[in-house]
Formats: structure tokens, sequence, C-alpha cells
């Protein structure tokens, strides 16, 4: 029993330990990207302003609101940043109780899964944002000149890349389901059907209530799932470890 709550209390403070690295690394960036926090703001919002008309621009509403939402922002980008190193540091943290040939993984998922994420958030970006506003701006009377929050088209494109960037990383996990036994590939085929409509169902939540977002989303991810498929058909199942591999 001492030897069990001295395993884990020795876990927690690894896992301390790894989360602390990897805020620090999210906080360093932070702070070098802060000076530019305006520029940064404008940079996110160059595809809402290319749609509303002439003269026109974005409105803050809160007292605090032009202060805090360019923080944010360049919070985020901060972390997008830093996505690297923090998940080699969930790689590390998980790692001691893989095997080598798991362990050898690692560098792959990390890079994939990292090109992967910023994918997704480069498609919601420069392709998405232009198409769903340019819509949606399609709609509005000509007796109203749009006046956007700031704060709320935060919360929209946080949404949209959080949506799009773990929406990119289905390749992923379908792999690892496969190489390491969770799932066989014969049964994440047969679960196709269901796929499919769980992706459509996920993409009319997090999305606007406009079929054009909603088809953005739930194609790449249907489509995204069938290149996991076909990529863990060629890496196959992790092979049996041997007796003596730790």
């Amino acid at each position: 029993m001492a030897d069990v709550q001295e395993t884990f209390i020795s876990h927690l403070i690894e896992l301390r330990s790894r989360l602390m690295w990897a805020a620090g690394a999210v906080l360093a960036v932070f702070v070098c990207l802060l000076p530019w926090a305006a520029q940064v703001y404008d940079f996110l919002a160059l595809p809402m302003i290319a749609t509303l008309p002439p003269g026109a621009k974005m409105i803050a509403t809160g007292v605090v609101t032009p202060f805090m939402v360019p923080i944010k922002v360049t919070l985020l980008a901060a972390f997008v940043l830093a996505l690297p190193f923090v998940l080699y540091q969930a790689w590390a943290f998980v790692a001691p109780g893989l095997y080598d040939h798991e362990k050898k993984l690692a560098l792959p998922l990390i890079v994939v899964s990292t090109l992967l994420f910023m994918a997704g958030m480069a498609f919601a970006y420069f392709f998405v944002f232009n198409t769903v506003f340019k819509f949606i701006a399609q709609f509005a009377p000509a007796s109203i000149t749009p006046a956007p929050d700031i704060e709320q088209y935060l919360n929209f494109v946080m949404t949209m890349f959080i949506a799009f960037g773990v929406t990119f990383e289905v390749p992923v996990v379908v792999v690892v389901l496969v190489r390491f036994g969770i799932v066989s590939l014969e049964k994440l085929a047969d679960f196709r059907p269901y796929a499919i409509v769980g992706a459509f169902v996920i993409a009319a939540v997090v999305t606007p209530p406009d079929v054009t977002s909603q088809f953005m989303l739930a194609v790449p991810m249907c489509l995204l799932f069938e290149l996991g498929l076909l990529i863990a058909r060629f890496t196959g199942k992790r092979p049996k470890p041997l007796p003596d591999e730790s």
C-alpha cells in the first residue's frame, strides 16, 4: 500500500511539473507577443472587416473590452505557437507507461497533431470565415449597418478554431485507435454511417445556424475519417511486445 501511495504521489508531482512547463512556455510566448496585441487582433478580424460596408467598423460595448479582447487573442496565439511544446509535455507524461516501440511514435504524433490542428485553424480562417461572413452579409437588410461586437466575434472565432482544429485531428485518432489495438480497422469501417451522421450533428451544434458552415465542418470531418482509415490500413496494428520489452 505504501508503494502504491508513493507511486501515485510521484505521478502527481510529475504531472504538476509537466503542466508548469507547458504553462510557462505559453506565458513566455504571450509576453513576447504582448506589445503587438492590437495588431494580432487586427489580423484576426480581417475576414470580418472585409465583408463590412465601406467605412464600417467593429464595435466594443464594454468598458474594458478594447483592452481585454486583444489580450485574449494574443493569449490564444501564444497557445497555438507553443502547442508543439505543450503536446510534447503531455506525451512525456504518458511515455513511461508505454513500450519502446510505442515511444518511437512520440515525434511523429506531436508533429502531425500540431500541423493538423494548425491546418484546421488555417482552413477556418482563410476559407470558412470568408465564405460564411459573405453568405450572412447577403441576407443583411439594406436599412441596417452591420457593426459586430469584438467580444462576440472573438467567442465565435475561438469556437470555430477549436471545432476545426479538433476535426482535423480525426486521422490521428483513427490511426492511434487501430495502431494500439483499441478498435479494429474493420469495426471502424463498419462505423462509417454513424460517423457521417455524427459529423453532421456535431457541425450543427458547434457552427452558426447556416447550412454553409455546417457543411464546411461536416464534409472535411467525413473525408478526414476516410483518410484516417486509409492510413491505418497501411500502418496496421502495433506488433506484440517482446517478453523482456519495457
